[in-house]
């Protein structure tokens, strides 16, 4: 019968302790250097329907970030999530004048030039108009 020698628990512990903890720390560090974004939440109006809220926002991810406005559409009282999705985004601090018409559209200002980012026809179903 073939003799089995087993590992001693030191080692078995060192080789499956050590590497996790090298993991989990390189990932520490890591999650370090990525800057964390911040949001400014500039106004909020709420749908005819009471479906959606409007809103216009400012999203910052470190020092290097540059003055943008952003307008989302989000249901009704959530808070803007750090991953929304803007359907006019703007370079520059700009007020979008964010509104709601009588026939259900949205209406946005978006200044002249060049630094509008994003400016998409329709959101969720709902018209945009961009003045």
């Amino acid at each position: 019968m073939p003799s089995t020698r087993k590992m001693p628990l030191p080692v078995l512990l060192a080789l499956t302790l050590g590497p996790a903890v090298a993991i989990g720390m390189t990932l520490w560090i890591v999650a370090d250097l990525v800057p964390a974004c911040t949001i400014t939440e500039h106004a909020r109006a709420s749908a005819p329907d009471g479906r959606f809220d409007l809103v216009t926002y400012s999203r910052s991810c470190g020092e290097r970030t540059e003055p943008n406005s952003q307008a989302a559409l989000l249901p009704k009282g959530d808070p803007i999530p750090a991953d929304a999705v803007a359907f006019a985004q703007v370079n520059g601090d700009v007020d979008l004048a964010p509104a709601w018409t009588r026939d259900g559209e949205i209406e946005i200002t978006l200044p002249e030039g060049d630094n509008v980012v994003r400016r998409d026809p329709s959101v969720a179903g709902v018209d945009v108009v961009y003045r």
